[in-house]
């Protein structure tokens, strides 16, 4: 799919299948023309990113949702290898995460994370949350041009 003004990729970086179900979900509705592509640990998402292998074709995403707890590669060290690189650094990166850690935390915004925010176990709660990210991120937020993501 080509990258245009009105569509939006988000990159969800998300191990747990019910959490991945309930983000797609509640951006189902969207108001903002927008594909939701998955990553289920910190390997495929840097591979997705640096269009390596399989993902050669990929597009570059709007915004990630990335999650901190993941396998392979954890979610602290695909947000510093992000923001280290000069190809990926501008694309907003919003830590969406079970951890309330302050040293999570303190550490996310360290390395440069745009937003961090608490997943909440309350489904009602989670999807505003989801639809509060979306609706800043992809409608209000003016996110640099595809040309130089």
């Amino acid at each position: 799919m080509l990258a245009d003004e009105n569509h939006k990729t988000i990159f969800l970086i998300e191990d747990n299948r019910g959490d991945i179900r309930l983000i797609q979900e509640a951006l189902k509705n969207s108001t903002a023309q927008c594909e939701v592509v998955v990553a289920r640990d910190g390997m495929e998402a840097m591979a997705y990113l640096r269009q390596e292998g399989e993902f050669a074709n990929s597009i570059r995403p709007d915004l990630i949702l990335l999650d901190l707890n993941l396998p392979k590669k954890d979610g602290r060290e695909v947000l510093a290898e992000i923001k280290a690189d000069p190809t990926l650094m501008h694309i907003p990166v919003v830590v969406l995460t079970t951890s309330r850690n302050e040293e999570d935390i303190f550490n996310s915004y360290d390395l440069h994370v745009n937003c961090y925010i608490s997943k909440s176990r309350n489904l009602t709660q989670l999807f505003k949350i989801v639809r509060g990210i979306e609706e800043f991120w992809l409608e209000t937020a003016t996110l640099p041009p595809p040309s130089l993501r």
